[in-house]
């Protein structure tokens, strides 16, 4: 007799085995699925989950002096961002965050809060290398860094205007970083990571598409050069108490710019520099009525015309003339002078009486020729042409006065390149900050018309009002020039002090303008304030480049 429990035991285990095969077959159907029927979607299921695109940045191009000293580098920093969701949902992480920030918690709350429904919100960008170990360190919820570059640049100041800066993205501003901003620019690429439940990436799983760094630019600035202009402009605006102050080196046969400042400059490497007058690069920007430093050009036009040479006399007695209502004056009562005294002395009257004897055509012609009243050509950005009114609008006043540097504006590089032009036998080129890119330029005047102006040029450093600007061992040519400033009310007691100059005079290599805008102290002529400086930074530039000297120690 069979034992209560036991009635049916083939049925007990084939129903058993049953559910066990049946639940063999759901798993095993199960694993199909996942494993073979759908793999690639609950593939992406996972890896949307835990696979991540993220950006690889490209470094910025780097930008080098004329001989390969670095100017501007990008450096390698860390920038701190969040998923707000994941950081809020742990109790007291944001303190603890805005303590290692140095930022206050409510703020930092309170934009977290508003940005929640957000994957990624910046906290702050290119941190110290200090602060990024802490927060690594941290290991707060929802918290990552990320790698940045940042623009540094070692010359500072001394360079400033010239290379201008970046923002935060490393996108050029100003200056050449704006210019060349293409050239210098990478393509950023592209890694596919995992990351854990917390966003923290623990895996690089492929290089997507390899970042590519910027093309690096080599300048013509010789940054030996620029740290001497710098260093005695700085010197001029304090001794003077300036407003302002800039100086240009050219090399007379390229066009290739050596050095180039501005004061007021900035720091380029702070972020808290002010946008005003510090960051605008005045020797391409501003115009000014650049007064007796003009006057070469309107003796090549007297010259060329044929019917003046150096020895033509003009009577300028008795230091003053009428037209109209306006009257012009020299310092003092010259008498009869020949052209060349003219220059050399820079009478205001002799310039106009030859410039009234002139077409006011041909004189506008010489001044267009010699690249007044168009940009230079330099590439810069922001560059101001100047003003040269149209000769059907000048009347004798207008034609007197241009001649000596008022009713026609101009800018600093222009004064450089029209004087270089002087320099290297009548022929223009556009100026360049590129190493090693100079243009053959175009002939604008005769070469021996210019050459006979470098010589009446040395006249007026060896006998006349630029005696300042004399070099030991070298020839100098040059001129200076002093305007009074425009104000409200007409002219008023302002003025700027102006000195453009070519070296070695015998054979030119290398010219230089300088321009005190509104010295405060009592010199204010330009053969006082702007020859000794552009002396002292000449005097450097020979050196330092080799040139060989052609005069006499002074």
């Amino acid at each position: 007799m069979a034992k209560p429990g036991f009635k049916y035991p083939r049925l007990r285990v084939a129903v058993l085995l049953g559910m066990v095969f049946l639940g063999a077959t759901a798993l095993l159907a199960r694993s199909i699925d996942l494993q073979v029927i759908n793999r690639s979607f609950y593939q992406g299921q996972g890896d949307a989950r835990h696979l991540r695109d993220v950006g690889v940045p490209a470094v910025r191009g780097r930008i080098f002096d004329r001989n390969g000293d670095p100017l501007a580098i990008s450096t390698p920093v860390e920038s701190v961002w969040a998923i707000p969701r994941d950081l809020l949902a742990e109790p007291g992480q944001v303190e603890v965050l805005a303590a290692a920030l140095q930022m206050d918690a409510e703020p930092l709350a309170q934009r977290l809060a508003q940005r929640s429904a957000q994957d990624f919100v910046w906290l702050r960008r290119h941190v110290n290398p200090d602060v990024a170990v802490a927060i690594e360190q941290l290991d707060l919820p929802g918290v990552h860094l990320s790698r940045e570059y940042r623009r540094f640049y070692p010359a500072g100041e001394a360079v400033s205007h010239v290379l201008g800066f970046t923002d935060i993205d490393d996108r050029g501003q100003e200056g050449l970083e704006l210019a060349f901003d293409e050239w210098l620019t990478g393509q950023s690429g592209v890694k596919r990571v995992l990351r854990d439940r917390r966003g923290r990436v623990i895996e690089q799983v492929e290089l997507v598409k390899p970042a590519q760094s910027g093309r690096d630019l080599t300048l013509s600035i010789d940054r030996r050069l620029q740290y001497v202009a710098y260093r005695e402009l700085k010197g001029a605006v304090v001794e003077h108490k300036a407003r302002s102050a800039t100086c240009v080196i050219l090399e007379a046969t390229t066009g290739e710019i050596l050095a180039l400042v501005n004061l007021p400059s900035f720091n380029p490497n702070s972020r808290q520099r002010d946008a005003g007058d510090g960051v605008r690069n005045r020797a391409l920007t501003d115009f000014f009525e650049p007064g007796s430093v003009i006057k070469p050009f309107a003796i090549m036009a007297a010259l060329e015309s044929g019917r003046f040479d150096e020895k033509t006399l003009l009577d300028t007695a008795p230091g003053t003339m009428k037209i109209g209502q306006y009257t012009i004056r020299d310092t003092s009562n010259h008498g009869l002078m020949d052209v060349r005294s003219i220059l050399v002395e820079s009478s205001n009257v002799g310039m106009s009486k030859l410039a009234l004897s002139l077409k006011a055509e041909h004189m506008h012609d010489v001044l267009t020729r010699f690249g007044f009243g168009e940009v230079t050509g330099s590439g810069f950005p922001g560059e101001s042409p100047g003003i040269v009114p149209g000769y059907d609008r000048w009347r004798e006043v207008e034609q007197a006065t241009i001649s000596y540097g008022y009713g026609l504006t101009v800018t600093p590089l222009q004064l450089a390149q029209a004087f270089a032009a002087i320099a290297d036998g009548g022929r223009m080129r556009p100026p360049t900050f590129v190493h090693g890119t100079q243009s053959p330029g175009v002939a604008v005047i005769d070469p021996t018309l210019s050459r006979r102006m470098v010589d009446l040029l040395e006249g007026v450093v060896v006998e006349g009002t630029g005696g300042q600007a004399k070099v030991a061992n070298y020839r100098v040519a040059g001129k200076t020039g002093t305007s009074r400033k425009a104000g409200q009310s007409g002219y008023d007691e302002r003025y700027i002090g102006t000195f453009a100059g070519i070296a070695p005079a015998s054979d030119p290599k290398l010219v230089g303008v300088v321009v005190i805008n509104d010295p405060q102290l009592e010199a204010y002529y330009g053969g006082d304030v702007a020859a000794p400086v552009f002396a002292r930074v000449m005097a450097a530039a020979l050196r330092l480049l080799n040139v060989p000297a052609d005069g006499v120690e002074t």
